[in-house]
């Protein structure tokens, strides 16, 4: 009986499990913290500890780490990051049940000074006690002792007992053996529902491609930045006939300097506005959000316009730069240490020259009416502290048509096949595509550079 008991046990806590990690799920995906990635993020990992792991007892210095970034060690009494964060998501937790979640059966609850997510159900009945029955009374009497029964006490040396207990002792052996057969199924169905709610946040991890590069970009840095193009930095080039440098476009000065000969000083005003504007191209800004949705809950990725950004956080954080150096004058640290140059006419770029051919190779891919070209570059920052990723294309469709081919797994395991490796290295890769408006992404590998060494 205890055997069958504990099957019972186990079922309902399988049950119970299955039933509070789809109520997680439901709260996870509610309006109170649809616009709150941080507390999203803090909610299922508590939520998994708790559920999956069967973690009792979480401290505050493990979700400071675990979630926030915080290293090792570090002095929650002066750092109060957690428990700013765990006061506010009680209370999106409590305005669940209370608005989106009121027909809810369970609620969930996370108590004052403890990060353990508590589930009960929503109302409690009165529970009615059954108090143990009493023998029937004998003669006006309650009998002291249970009815006896001469069968159940057989004579000595006579023991029928013993193939009952047999069978008694194989129903509970197999009792337990299908207690731990509940006991898998919960842990697979929990660990289920944590795979499905991981994947539907980072569905490109369970594409081994996309995961194995992108995990390697991403590595150990807690930042990645994604640096837009500047278009009104190109115009002003256009306006003025005059290049400019990255050192022209962080000094504070340099649209004085440019426009301090206009005859017109009502054009000159006009003309600074414009060089101070921050704009980027439509489709660098899709390509910047299908980069930014690799990390959806916007802990590790940032968006920077290129005025914005600085020479600092491009020596301390991974880089993703999008556009040429005409528009986007980070790119000018780099492409000089490229095999893949850009070649510009009239401010546009017009070719790529190959500095290094290779046999089939040819020294120049130049743009035409129907193709153009684009250049993905994975390579290490200049104090080689962290990487950089560029995409570089002859027009704003070849630069998307670049990114696709990043965030593709099809085109990426296609690359990876050609390089031969189960890590890839750091590499330049030329791709021709498709320059006409309103056409599917075509990408094209022309010639490629792997630089395994640099690691």
């Amino acid at each position: 009986m205890a055997g069958l008991n504990l099957q019972k046990r186990l079922a309902e806590e399988s049950s119970d499990t299955r039933a509070h990690l789809d109520l997680l799920g439901r709260v996870l995906a509610s309006v109170q913290l649809r616009r709150s990635a941080r507390l999203r993020e803090l909610l299922l990992y508590i939520g998994q500890r708790s559920l999956v792991d069967n973690c009792d007892q979480l401290h505050e210095q493990e979700i400071g780490c675990r979630v926030f970034g915080r290293p090792e060690g570090y002095d929650t009494s002066v750092d109060t990051i957690v428990r700013v964060n765990a006061t506010e998501l009680r209370k999106r937790v409590d305005a669940y049940f209370e608005s989106e979640g009121l027909h809810e059966s369970l609620i969930m609850e996370i108590p004052r000074g403890s990060y353990i997510p508590v589930f009960r159900p929503r109302s409690i009945d009165a529970q009615t006690t059954t108090e143990p029955q009493a023998s029937p009374p004998v003669n006006g009497h309650i009998s002291d002792s249970p009815d006896v029964n001469p069968a159940d006490h057989p004579v000595a040396g006579d023991r029928p007992w013993m193939f009952p207990a047999l069978i008694a002792s194989g129903l509970i052996a197999l009792a337990l053996a299908g207690g731990c057969i509940a006991l898998w199924f919960q842990n697979r169905a929990s660990h289920q529902s944590l795979v499905e709610m991981q994947q539907s946040c980072y569905p490109w991890k369970y594409q081994p491609t996309l995961s194995a590069f992108w995990t390697d970009f991403f590595g150990t840095h807690p930042n990645a930045d994604v640096v837009m193009s500047d278009a009104f930095f190109k115009l002003t080039q256009d306006l003025t006939k005059k290049p400019l440098t990255l050192n022209d476009y962080l000094s504070s000065n340099y649209t004085d300097q440019l426009f301090a000969q206009e005859k017109s000083p009502e054009l000159s005003r006009v003309l600074h506005k414009v060089a101070t504007w921050r704009s980027s191209n439509g489709n660098h800004l899709k390509l910047a959000q299908r980069i930014m949705a690799l990390d959806p809950l916007g802990k590790s990725i940032h968006l920077y316009y290129a005025r914005d950004y600085t020479p600092e956080q491009l020596e301390r954080d991974n880089t993703i730069l999008l556009g040429s150096r005409l528009t986007n004058p980070w790119v000018g640290l780099i492409d000089g240490r490229m095999n893949f140059i850009a070649k510009f006419d009239s401010n546009d770029i017009t070719a790529f020259t190959n500095r290094t051919r290779t046999a089939g190779e040819q020294e120049s891919y130049d743009r035409t009416g129907s193709f153009g070209y684009c250049v993905v570059a994975y390579l290490p920052n200049p104090s080689n502290d962290s990487k950089i990723l560029i995409i570089e294309g002859t027009s704003v469709q070849a630069t998307e048509a670049g990114g696709d081919f990043l965030l593709s797994e099809g085109r990426l395991s296609a690359f990876q096949k050609m390089l031969h490796v189960s890590r890839f290295p750091y590499f330049e890769v030329l791709l021709k595509t498709s320059e006409l408006k309103s056409t599917p992404f075509t990408a094209t590998i022309e010639a490629y550079r792997a630089y395994p060494n640099l690691h």
